[in-house]
């Protein structure tokens, strides 16, 4: 996916790390001047030096064709202006906000922001939750949010069309529960085979779930 980082600073820096390692392609915006030089430095993305709330900013920071914006500055103000602007202006798919005062987070929602969160640990992952929709789909959290049940539909010309899910070594932590074929549902066992067209339906720990999609390469960007 494309994501607009806004906000270089200890949280922006360990999420645009966490994203460039999850096979993303982070932008980061950052006001600070010495701070930028050492993003540039440090890290191997487009680094764009200004303010997150200025719409010539965004503009160069090709945010309307982005799958998502994250602003993640110390300020509640501007991590909502720049998700605002990102929605409004741009049509960004999905906004995500770091709101450093749990009070806002409620009100954040309630002004268009798509996921507003207190906690930064969880961002990446409850970003490709909710923008990644488009080759898998969470249906269900499981135990207080550590494990989902998610679906997705295996592509025409699937790479893996035809193996059998003994051939297949899965996550530790995931599993595949049922697959959907033209209407009728099986029960996989270990001589299934997978097959284009198929919708599977599995069972995963959260921490699973990225390296589940690259085993089967779900991704399509």
């Amino acid at each position: 996916m494309d994501i607009v980082v806004i906000g270089g600073g200890k949280v922006g820096y360990y999420l645009t790390k966490t994203l460039i390692e999850h096979g993303h392609r982070p932008t980061l915006i950052e006001i600070s001047k010495s701070t930028c030089s050492f993003l540039a430095n440090d890290l191997d993305v487009p680094i764009i030096c200004g303010d997150g709330t200025s719409i010539d900013i965004l503009e160069r920071s090709n945010v309307a064709s982005c799958d998502a914006l994250i602003s993640v500055t110390g300020k509640d103000e501007n991590n909502l202006i720049s998700c605002q602007l990102a929605k409004k202006l741009f049509n960004v798919p999905k906004t995500v906000a770091k709101v450093n005062n749990p009070k806002n987070a409620a009100i954040m929602r309630q002004l268009g922001i798509d996921i507003a969160i207190s906690s930064t640990d969880n961002i990446a992952r409850l970003l490709e939750h909710e923008v990644d929709a488009g080759s898998m789909r969470h249906i269900v959290s499981i135990n207080h949010g550590e494990a989902s049940i998610c679906e997705i539909t295996l592509p025409a010309s699937y790479r893996l069309h035809g193996k059998k899910l003994s051939e297949i070594k899965m996550p530790n932590m995931a599993v595949i529960i049922s697959i959907n074929r033209k209407g009728a549902t099986i029960i996989p066992r270990g001589d299934t085979e997978l097959l284009s067209g198929d919708t599977v339906m599995f069972l995963s720990q959260n921490d699973a779930i990225h390296d589940l999609k690259i085993l089967l390469k779900l991704d399509t960007k």
